[in-house]
């Protein structure tokens, strides 16, 4: 979880309460309020993508018409960060305790990666909990436009991006003999694709359908005799480009 302090300057007109522009507000004394943002959470991960393509003018311009002031000393991810925080508060979003399900489409190469690569995900945590928000910026716009990140980026964030790019290829931990997958292609059909799992090692128990969401993929469970079967299977087909806009995805359960 990363802690992100939003700054709101309230102001009073007469008795109504009313919101005072930012430009015309009385100096009253700030209070920060301590907000926590998880970025696993589809809901925060949308706005993030919402919010990250736009300037810093017009990111503090939606900020001032909510009276908000940004502070001289905060840079541009922290006021993209701000704005993230205000949008989901104003709209009743922020605190929930709901469980946080996987999303059936990703809206984002970020939100993908997040969901589905184990690895990168506890790199990119990290991060967070060092609150190092250039970093942070670095890598998201490294999964948007790996070209355009590189340009800005390659030279002082190097080794970031070595690490970031390790991370997203590295194979997800296999804890059990167990794996769920999708991605085979359908007109393989069940027995097709057993048989390629099968290569790998002694298959105990399988099960496979066609994907009601993509019909051109196959998903389903495969448990293999012995968890080393299971690990090659992982590190052989995960993350495979299939051809058809997705890749295979196989995950230890």
């Amino acid at each position: 979880m990363v802690r992100l302090s939003a700054l709101f300057v309230v102001a009073s007109l007469t008795v109504s309460h009313a919101w005072v522009p930012a430009a015309f507000a009385p100096r009253t004394k700030a209070t920060a309020l301590k907000m926590a943002l998880d970025y696993n959470d589809p809901l925060v991960a949308q706005e993030f993508n919402n919010v990250q393509p736009m300037t810093f003018e017009e990111v503090e311009e939606e900020l001032l018409e909510k009276g908000i002031r940004v502070s001289q000393a905060m840079n541009e991810m922290d006021v993209k960060l701000m704005l993230v925080e205000v949008r989901l508060r104003f709209s009743g979003k922020l605190g929930g305790t709901t469980e946080k399900k996987r999303p059936e489409k990703f809206s984002s190469k970020f939100e993908e990666a997040m969901w589905t690569k184990p690895a990168f995900a506890e790199f990119y945590n990290g991060l967070k909990a060092k609150d190092d928000h250039n970093a942070m910026n670095a890598v998201t716009e490294y999964l948007t436009n790996p070209d355009l990140a590189l340009q800005r980026y390659g030279k002082d964030y190097k080794g970031l991006l070595r690490k970031c790019e390790a991370a997203l290829n590295a194979p997800p931990p296999v804890n059990s003999p167990t794996i769920v997958f999708s991605g085979f292609p359908a007109n393989m059909g069940e027995a097709a694709c057993r048989m390629t799992l099968e290569s790998l090692g002694a298959v105990a128990d399988f099960e496979c359908a066609v994907d009601e969401d993509f019909p051109m993929i196959l998903k389903g469970k495969v448990t293999f005799e012995d968890i080393e079967s299971a690990k090659k299977a992982v590190a052989q087909y995960n993350g495979m480009n299939m051809g058809m806009g997705t890749s295979l995805e196989l995950m230890s359960v």
